[in-house]
């Protein structure tokens, strides 16, 4: 897996060919030839000051943390609020607002060293009793936190001192110190143990990150400030804002115009257009991952409960083809684990190819008979979403499965999919740098979306512990390949590919590295001329 941005380079022989008619359009619009950035990218930055404008398609549906799943909603509220730990742009677990912490020697607790002199937006001091309690809110599952498996093994938060915060582990966790790097996991005042307080931060953010919430237009814009408190290195920028568009032809026409800095496009085509001028276009392989999610549990449709019915979905599929029909072949077949150390062999499946016929085959052996399955699509939140599903049906069609397919806005979609609120669902999931926060969440019987991912076993129970309970790096390996291999032979999901993001930036932006799994932290090393 590569992990570093490169430049945007032509798209593949086959996908040219699915796409030729559209390239006529693109090309005649002033597209480049498709092996050219553009401007030079600028990685170091220039001098401070000034506002840049980010566009993205959709507009956050929360601002409260611990509930976000959208990708711009973590995407604005990670440059505003703070956690215990940091990813680097290695993906590599670094200090946060956590300067060190320490297993000790059986791995039952975790003692964790707060940084001294952090502020909240509103000048209230951050200590232990914020982390204690953010944990803790966290872990009550009436908070509804979408990351509460993270913090499975923890069974008690001690605010040691006012610096100090112990953590009591029922078992030893080398995953936790990585998932305490998610937003979802942000440190949050415990003033807001008050339900008008944590009701306040649901349109007013009080983080301890390197912006500051300033105000929200609703489907509009979101605009941040420079945290002048910040406890690091302070953000170059002196304001940020986040632009909705959701068109992304139009997300281009605005940079080329000036009217945006800076922008993600996920459709290869329209970042095409972006190439040449003024412009830089920038492709980085994502561990993001489309799947086609099956819910084994849906009692609207018994049927997927059978393991030959779902064998018969994940043969009847030819990944690439939907790679290549949504994306243009711009990235890489899959299957359920993108982290770089523990990546996933994509032919380790029962059908690595597809095979209709053995895809009737396991129908027949579930009964026969006409399956429909009702399935949703988000549109606004990424490009790909509806030509992966049309394609999709395209498919199953010819096996005799019927998609019934539901196209949502976002806001909707993600309702419906964090309810668990569906049959089948066309999905872009995040990927995540370790493969227990990845999908521990998921695939356990008490995962805090179990209920999304409609499967679990023993078997997956006692893996994920396993995982969990090791920091050998070459047992982990093993132990989560086991993982990928009981997902695909029980045919948990339809994993299909990951894609790419193409950072589109002004020639007087500088500073923005872009990231692999899509977070927009070097937003706070960013300059505009």
């Amino acid at each position: 897996m590569i992990r570093t941005a490169r430049p945007f380079a032509p798209l593949s022989l086959a996908a040219t060919a699915a796409a030729s008619l559209v390239l006529v359009t693109a090309c005649s619009s002033g597209a480049g030839n498709g092996t050219g950035t553009g401007a030079e990218a600028r990685t170091e930055p220039g001098k401070p000051g000034g506002t840049a404008v980010f566009a993205m398609t959709s507009d956050p549906d929360t601002l409260m943390p611990w509930k976000a799943t959208q990708f711009q909603a973590v995407n604005v509220l990670g440059n505003v609020y703070g956690t215990l730990t940091e990813y680097d742009k290695d993906l590599k677990t670094v200090p946060g607002l956590a300067e060190k912490w320490e297993p000790s020697a059986d791995g039952k607790t975790l003692t964790l060293t707060l940084r001294k002199g952090v502020k909240f937006t509103d000048g209230s001091d951050f200590d232990s009793a914020d982390v204690k309690f953010s944990l803790d809110a966290i872990r009550d599952e009436k908070t509804a936190a979408v990351a509460r498996s993270a913090l499975t093994n923890v069974t008690e938060v001690t605010a040691t001192d006012p610096s100090t915060v112990t953590l009591t582990l029922s078992a030893p966790d080398a995953a936790l110190p990585s998932g305490l790097a998610s937003v979802n996991l942000a440190m949050l005042p415990s003033e807001a143990s008050d339900a008008a307080v944590m009701s306040a931060l649901e349109s007013t953010p009080n983080g301890t990150g390197p912006f500051t919430f300033d105000s929200r237009t609703p489907s509009q814009s979101v605009k941040l400030k420079r945290n002048d408190a910040y406890w690091g290195d302070k953000a170059l920028l002196d304001a940020l804002e986040f632009r909705v568009m959701p068109d992304e032809n139009a997300i281009v026409t605005a940079l080329k115009s000036g009217n945006v800095q800076l922008a993600t496009i996920n459709d290869p085509l329209v970042a095409r257009t972006a190439e040449g001028g003024d412009l830089t276009t920038t492709k980085t392989p994502q561990l993001s991952y489309h799947t086609l999610q099956l819910k084994a549990s849906s009692t609207t449709q018994p049927a997927l409960a059978d393991l030959n019915v779902r064998l018969a979905i994940a043969c009847a599929v030819d990944r690439q083809q939907v790679l290549d029909t949504a994306a243009y072949g711009e990235g890489e077949v899959t299957g359920p684990i993108t982290a770089p150390a523990y990546k996933s062999d994509p032919d380790a499946r029962p059908c690595p190819k597809r095979d209709v016929a053995k895809a009737k085959e396991y129908l027949a052996k579930a009964g026969g008979g006409a399956l429909v399955l009702k399935t949703i699509v988000s549109q606004g939140e990424y490009a790909t979403s509806v030509n992966e599903a049309q394609n999709l049906k395209s498919q199953l069609a010819e096996a005799g499965i019927t998609l019934d397919l539901e196209v949502l806005d976002i806001a909707a979609f993600v309702k419906r999919w964090v309810a668990g609120d569906f049959e089948a669902a066309v999905a872009l999931n995040g990927g995540r740098p370790d493969p227990d926060t990845m999908y521990g969440r998921y695939f356990t019987s008490k995962g805090n979306l179990q209920k999304v991912a409609g499967y679990s076993s023993p078997e997956l129970d006692a893996l994920f512990a396993e995982g969990k309970a090791t920091s050998d790096e070459g047992k982990r390996k093993e132990i989560y390949a086991k993982v990928s291999r009981e997902l695909e032979d029980d045919a948990a999901w339809v994993w299909l590919f990951t894609g790419n993001s193409y950072t589109v930036a002004s020639s007087k932006v500088a500073g923005f590295v872009p990231m692999s799994n899509g977070s927009l932290q070097s937003l706070r090393t960013t300059t505009i001329q």
